[in-house]
């Protein structure tokens, strides 16, 4: 079998003097084989399509029939980015729509308590963001992920119909007739009956496959319209994802507004309708923009690959790399790696463990099983995905932060004067500020903040994808801070003039704008953190794996939203004592509950993470650059 050595560019010179080393002592030390592994490995022709199938080779782009495209300068670009935005924008409007408006209409109209209603909605987010690693796989594995994104739009479409068709029937609720304010506070109102609980249920977790479905894919399809070959692709890249975060921040700028007052004014129905009307020309758009589209081939089931590395891992374990039948680390022939759609990734020292699974031996054989014998590509694959975890894990605290300002701002906001002038705003529309702080920031990114953060870093975007990460999570901190310093304020100038018991009646000389602080600081923690985050995740991901690898953030986003649910509950259960009538931090009273120590929990909360972010982020070394070349046959 014909071999040749495949190598690392830092690699080289290092490689040349250890193999002459290792000749002139004749030496078969572990520590010589150590230093070996991580110079070379083999390539072997025996495996070329190791997964039973053709390919175009490496990460080259193609139509949507699979084929390459001749001429990429008819495709792609801005132009066909700008399809992918408006998908997004509707999909975040009608996200944002049903978080803001389902919890009051499942009080108002369904006649649930007001608690198991906001924990319903709370797990409906939750599970809707951390499904999303289902719809990564599916991209990655068989579909691709324009038909992903097709296959989810439809479904969300269709979860988003019949949610309308919901709040419009008599039917499908229940009897509104003498059900006042006073009724539901006292819960005298005709519960809504199993069957139409189940019904909203459905239609509502069919929404949320969709969502699931669509949200890992939509900024990596959009990604992909762009040329890696392109001098210009980093800042491309850099520009896309800040673009994409400003459509999902147009999207809950109009939820949390204009689907607001249309609820107001015309109703449920209405409301919810103009989501599902939206997605629907969101969805026509999408389609319009069919034949501009890059693609990128699916590279067949990842979970398949992890598990062949696991477990050819585990079977090879007590195996030696200084052993007289250890050969070399398994690749194919050419430039172009076994797994469809991914180029090759060069050998990495991390995870060494997992290099066992690429130990070719001689009993191997002519023709080894995928699952005894993985190539270094596919081992390197599986690092990175471990590699990556800890940096999106770290975003999960901002998300349980997000989640909770979701309630707790709006509480403090009953309690305050919304008036601005003579227009009264609703207390549902205050979440609208940090997206317009978003929109703001996003506007001035370029003219601003990265000259400025330039002249500091020497960064030619101002920053590098951890530090922006880094700089959210530490605005992030900001917020909670302050809106605990803000907190304390606002309750003791209710207990001095009167207001302790009163929680439902707004102070009039006390302005809801002072939250604004908390608003702007956590918007400005969200572009810097998430983008930077979706960018981060986009290049460091394995080729074949990059809708995965954006599942990632939105997994981070589905477990801080059931973070939130289980730290409530925990602070309920601690500093709460109905027999001894001590009432908890998360009172429904504001003004007797202690919202500022909840504040602070999570000041002290966020600090910790962010001490575990910086050491994560100062351990992590990027994998942009990494290339595998091929030199001549060197024995072993």
């Amino acid at each position: 079998m014909g071999t040749r050595e495949i190598k690392s560019p830092e690699c080289l010179a290092e490689s040349q003097a250890s193999a002459q080393a290792s000749a002139s002592v004749n030496a078969s030390s572990e520590t010589i084989m150590r230093k070996k592994l991580g110079n070379f490995f083999i390539e072997s022709d025996d495996r070329r399509t190791a997964f039973g199938r053709g390919y175009t080779g490496g990460t080259t782009p193609v139509n949507i029939h699979g084929k390459p495209i001749a001429d990429l300068s008819k495709t792609g670009g801005w132009i066909a980015a700008f399809f992918i935005f408006g998908n997004e924008m509707a999909e975040r409007m009608a996200y944002f729509g049903l978080s803001v408006n389902m919890v009051a209409f499942m009080f108002y109209v369904m006649h649930k308590p007001f608690s198991s209603s906001s924990n319903a909605v709370n797990n409906f987010l939750g599970i809707s963001q951390a499904s999303s690693v289902v719809g990564g796989f599916l991209a990655d594995a068989y579909l691709g992920r324009y038909w992903t994104i097709a296959l989810f739009t439809t479904i969300y479409l269709a979860g988003l119909t019949g949610i309308t068709l919901g709040a419009t029937m008599g039917i499908f609720m229940p009897e509104q007739e003498g059900c006042d304010k006073l009724a539901l506070l006292l819960g005298n109102c005709e519960p809504a009956k199993p069957w139409q609980m189940l019904y909203l249920y459905a239609v509502l977790y069919i929404t949320g496959l969709g969502a699931a479905g669509i949200r890992p894919c939509v900024s990596s399809f959009g990604a992909d319209q762009f040329d890696e070959r392109s001098k210009d692709y980093k800042s491309h890249l850099d520009r896309f994802f800040n673009f994409f975060y400003l459509s999902v921040t147009v999207g809950a700028i109009v939820a949390f507004t204009l689907v607001v007052y249309i609820q107001m004014e015309h109703g449920w129905g209405l409301a919810f309708g103009s989501l599902a009307i939206a997605m629907g020309i969101s969805n026509m758009v999408f389609f319009v923009g069919t034949p501009l589209y890059r693609h990128r081939l699916p590279g067949g089931s990842p979970l398949t690959r992890v598990a062949q590395v696991l477990v050819a891992a585990f079977r090879k374990r007590k195996a030696k790399f200084s052993s007289s039948e250890f050969v070399g680390l398994y690749e194919v022939l050419g430039n172009q790696s076994a797994i469809k759609g991914s180029g090759k990734i060069a050998h990495t020292d991390e995870f060494r463990c997992l290099d066992k699974a690429a130990l070719q031996l001689k009993e191997d054989g002519p023709d080894p099983s995928p699952w005894r014998l993985c190539t270094v590509t596919q081992v390197e694959e599986v690092k990175i995905l471990i590699k990556l975890i800890p940096i999106p894990a770290c975003t999960i605290m901002l998300s349980l932060v997000l989640t909770e300002y979701l309630t707790l701002s709006v509480q403090q906001a009953f309690t305050m004067n919304t008036h601005m002038g003579h227009l009264k705003l609703p207390v549902t529309c205050m979440p609208v500020f940090p997206g317009l702080s978003i929109f703001l920031l996003l506007s001035l990114y370029y003219s601003l903040f990265v000259p400025l953060c330039r002249r500091v870093t020497g960064h030619p975007l101002g920053a590098s994808q951890l530090q922006r990460v880094g700089i959210g999570l530490a605005f992030s901190i900001l917020s909670v801070a302050w809106a605990g310093l803000f907190e304390r304020f606002r309750r003791n100038y209710a207990i001095k003039h009167g207001y302790e018991a009163s929680f439902l009646s707004p102070m009039p000389n006390l302005s809801a704008y002072w939250l604004l602080i908390q608003y702007c600081l956590i918007g400005i923690a969200e572009v810097f953190c998430l983008v930077g985050l979706l960018e981060f995740l986009y290049e460091e991901a394995p080729d074949a794996m990059k809708s995965i690898g954006s599942a990632y953030a939105a997994l981070a986003g589905g477990l801080g939203c059931f973070a939130a649910s289980i730290l409530n509950n925990i602070v309920k259960s601690v500093t709460g004592n109905e027999k001894e009538r001590q009432l908890s931090w998360l009172s429904q009273n504001i003004n007797t509950g202690r919202f500022d120590y909840f504040y602070w929990l999570l000041t002290v909360l966020s600090l910790i993470n962010f001490g575990v972010f910086l050491y994560s982020a100062r351990r992590y070394k990027y994998r942009a650059g990494h290339k595998a070349e091929t030199r001549e046959p060197v024995k072993i």
